[in-house]
């Protein structure tokens, strides 16, 4: 038997979920983003200041200050670059592994972005590997992102960016930052910025150069200012708010070759750095679809959940908690 009800009814708790939006870089207000709509269109203006962004060669610009200040002053040599990430065997594998482990831990992700996207080279491959409603590079340099637009699909959406204050949020199933937060010094800023641009159990993966002891020549010329110790990408991704899904070292069969390679170009010191760098690149075909064989041959392994405990760089998948 049904007792006498007393007192207001309990409350439904309700759960609004977050708006996807973009940021505008000179006020920092929200802009609610529409899904068939580009997060910067071309004829974009701030709602709340009316800010509008400058092009540089067809390229949006949300940062141009940086491409004024000294902090871009050493831009990577993207032609060169384009040329050598297309068929060079430590690119070929890595793209491989990269889809590989989106295919495994994000296969419903259907919205991506790179952070530092360059060329395109990886994101070219990430957007061929399944149908996408929302693809974002974003890079520093335009010059990077000039190449890529002549290479990657007109669906693909590109614009410049500082990757330590990311103009999106809540926007995103997947991010990827593959050697760039080495890069960066605040990289501590950027993975809190992919963090805020995923949604809610959004996956990121991230490739770094590992062991400070192979720090060579070849570091300066990147433009790095580190080389990542054990554990501390992971330290600070879980300090940004997510969960470690995966982590494994990458180019675990070519880590002799690649101490001897360092060495060598730290005996270039006071010669031509940047020449010793590019040789590194000028590899033989025969060498080079050797190479390939054997790095295909581990990511393969490492798609599947093997986990590798040296090797140049440092691969992880993460889940925004």
């Amino acid at each position: 038997m049904w007792g006498p009800i007393t007192g207001a009814p309990p409350r439904a708790r309700v759960t609004i979920a977050p708006v996807s939006s973009r940021v505008c870089p000179a006020c920092g207000r929200l802009d609610a983003l529409s899904p068939d709509r580009l997060v910067f269109p071309p004829d974009w203006a701030c709602p709340s200041c009316g800010h509008r962004l400058p092009v540089d060669h067809g390229i949006l610009l949300t940062a141009p200050a940086l491409l004024e200040s000294g902090e871009s002053s050493q831009s990577p040599d993207f032609d060169f670059l384009a040329e050598a990430e297309r068929d060079h065997f430590w690119f070929v594998a890595r793209r491989k592994l990269i889809v590989g482990l989106a295919e495994r831990y994000a296969p419903g992700a259907r919205r991506i972005l790179e952070v530092g996207c360059g060329t395109g080279n990886v994101l070219d491959a990430l957007y061929a590997s399944r149908p996408w409603t929302r693809a974002v590079g974003i890079d520093l340099y335009p010059r990077g992102l000039e190449l890529a637009r002549r290479n990657m699909p007109a669906a693909v959406e590109l614009f410049q960016a500082d990757a330590r204050a990311i103009p999106v949020r809540d926007a995103f199933d997947l991010a990827g930052a593959f050697d760039v937060l080495e890069h960066i010094v605040e990289d501590d800023a950027v993975i809190g910025g992919i963090r805020a641009a995923l949604v809610e159990n959004g996956v990121f993966l991230a490739a770094v150069p590992q062991h400070p002891s192979l720090w060579s020549a070849a570091d300066d010329v990147a433009g790095h200012v580190r080389r990542y110790e054990r554990g501390e990408l992971e330290r600070k991704v879980r300090a940004a708010g997510f969960e470690i899904l995966f982590s494994t070292s990458y180019a675990v069969a070519l880590l002799p070759v690649m101490a001897l390679s360092r060495v060598s170009a730290r005996s270039a010191k006071g010669h031509d750095t940047q020449a010793a760098v590019r040789r590194e690149f000028d590899v033989p075909p025969g060498v080079n679809r050797a190479l390939t064989a054997v790095l295909v041959a581990e990511t393969h392994l490492s798609r599947w959940g093997v986990r590798w405990p040296i090797g140049g760089s440092r691969v992880i998948v993460a889940k925004r908690r």
